[in-house]
């Protein structure tokens, strides 16, 4: 499941983004922040290397999107 799931880059994460309508608002720090008409709350991305997967499935879960939603989209990107 999750554990098997090869580390991606935040670099990655951050075109997953923007493919789902994502934009890109402000840094701070080492966090970029990423909003979208709708969301509950802004999409926070630390920039790690790789991304820890908790970060990957919270912000997933604010896109109201699953597992095999963000693998689906990823195979059309």
């Amino acid at each position: 499941m999750v554990a098997s799931r090869k580390p991606i880059d935040w670099k990655e994460f951050d075109t997953f983004l923007r493919f789902v309508g994502c934009e890109f608002k402000r840094a701070k720090g080492d966090h970029r922040i990423y909003t979208r008409k709708g969301l509950r709350r802004p999409i926070v991305v630390p920039r790690h290397k790789p991304l820890p997967w908790f970060v990957v499935r919270n912000n997933l879960r604010v896109l109201e999107l699953s597992l095999d939603d963000f693998d689906t989209i990823r195979a059309q990107m």
